[in-house]
């Protein structure tokens, strides 16, 4: 098939923007097909942009041969160039329609596709992620991470406006951030090194120079867990904040919350509608659990955890139920945290570390760090690492290291808690687990 070249033309709407008012107007829209009817004397085409889908009608009488025979050639998810009148019509749902006056067929597509996009006949999120640059012109897709682009302006827009200043850490780092066995190894020339699990010393020893800043990016962690809410690759937010405390930053993480749900509610109306989700704007103070808060909770419900141990998914979900928003457990045990978060100084085996709850799920992790360099030797002792790995961080405490806290939201788990989605999955466009490596 002979294909078109685009040439001079250029886009004077997207879909969405064909409204009835610009009857007789003519248009110049780009998009793919998505379905065509045909009903012997009139053939219904429906495009699709980013922005939705628009009708373009085809009288085989009213419009030229040369128009009709290239309809006659276009097929599904062929890339297509329209050129036409606006129409208002009372049998479309928007009331208006495009009569063409010149079709281009810019590429075309395969005429058996692995997935429907148009969602009538669904398909299982391996089959989609298997297909996932089709998966993702589904309008589902499109709106959850019209969403999530929404969500991270908004967050940006906060964090210039308190002051931040956004910072870009090295992804390929010599030794371990938290310790532990979820690195990947990477080999750096003739030397071992690692794919960062987070930039937490790094934005640490920014704070510094910078006293508040702030980073957007993914990070890498080998993650065994293999659920609907953990990836190897993720998008990490985080700041950190000079001259501040655990309590200080845990404010200023619920503002930016209650702000980003706001902004979603009002700038992602059509996207919340297409999947039928509501995004509650939460009130503020968010609730403050202390972790024996939590263990009495639960020995109400007759499940015991050994103080000290970490609060299992199962445990965590019986608190969920009872608190179905947003909230924040504090005062965790000192050694189940990592270690560069502060203990308390009056309590020693209780720390000034928090996690930010949405139902049963972690969304952020914080706390007050520790800014004593003997403190913080004496902790990665205790945690078994070497403070020799940590040389260089260590050294930056010889500076004049101010007190310091911070936190970092998993932006995969926001979006969830944004669009409704219950798999990590389905709001990472191309997800990598322990079983993903393509596509």
């Amino acid at each position: 098939m002979h294909l078109d070249s685009i040439g001079d033309w250029q886009r004077t709407h997207y879909s969405v923007e064909v409204k009835p008012e610009l009857e007789g107007q003519e248009v110049t829209l780009f998009g793919w097909v998505q379905e065509i009817r045909d009903l012997g004397g009139i053939r219904f085409v429906i495009l699709q942009d980013r922005e939705g889908t628009v009708q373009i009608t085809l009288p085989k009488k009213k419009v030229s041969s040369e128009v009709l025979s290239k309809s006659n050639l276009i097929q599904k998810r062929f890339s297509v160039a329209v050129k036409g009148i606006v129409k208002k019509t009372e049998i479309t749902p928007r009331g208006v329609e495009v009569i063409p006056k010149e079709i281009k067929i810019l590429s075309t597509a395969a005429k058996l596709l692995p997935l429907d996009i148009t969602g009538k006949t669904p398909a299982h999120i391996d089959a989609r992620l298997n297909a996932r640059a089709l998966d993702l012109c589904r309008k589902e897709s499109i709106a959850i991470f019209k969403v999530q682009h929404v969500a991270v302006q908004a967050i940006r827009e906060f964090l210039f406006e308190k002051g931040f200043i956004e910072v870009h850490t090295p992804r390929i780092i010599a030794s371990a951030t938290e310790g532990g066995a979820a690195l990947f190894p990477v080999k750096y020339f003739d030397k071992k090194a690692f794919l960062a699990q987070s930039p937490q010393l790094y934005k640490e020893e920014l704070v510094m120079s910078f006293e508040k800043v702030f980073e957007i990016g993914p990070f890498f962690r080998a993650e065994e867990s293999h659920t609907r809410r953990h990836l190897s690759e993720f998008v990490s937010i985080d700041i950190e904040q000079a001259f501040a405390s655990a309590e200080d930053v845990m404010k200023l993480l619920e503002n930016l919350m209650q702000h980003v749900c706001k902004v979603v509610n009002e700038k992602c109306e059509k996207e919340l509608t297409t999947l039928k989700h509501e995004v509650e704007i939460p009130k503020l103070p968010f609730k403050r659990l202390t972790y024996n808060d939590v263990l009495k909770e639960l020995e109400k419900e007759k499940i015991e955890i050994p103080w000290g141990e970490d609060i299992p998914t199962p445990a965590f979900r019986t608190i969920g139920k009872k608190h179905p928003y947003f909230y924040f457990i504090i005062d965790w045990p000192t050694h189940s945290k990592a270690f560069y978060i502060k203990p308390k100084d009056e309590k020693p085996e209780i720390c000034e570390g928090f996690d930010l709850m949405w139902s049963w799920i972690e969304l952020a992790s914080g706390g007050t760090r520790i800014a004593d360099k003997e403190l913080l030797k004496k902790r990665l002792k205790e945690k078994g690492l070497n403070p020799e790995s940590f040389k260089h961080h260590l050294q930056a405490f010889d500076y004049g290291m101010p007190p310091h806290a911070g936190w970092a939201i998993g932006l995969e788990r926001l979006t969830m808690m944004l669009t409704g989605k219950k798999n990590i999955r389905e709001v990472t466009l191309f997800p990598r687990d322990k079983f993903r490596l393509t596509p």
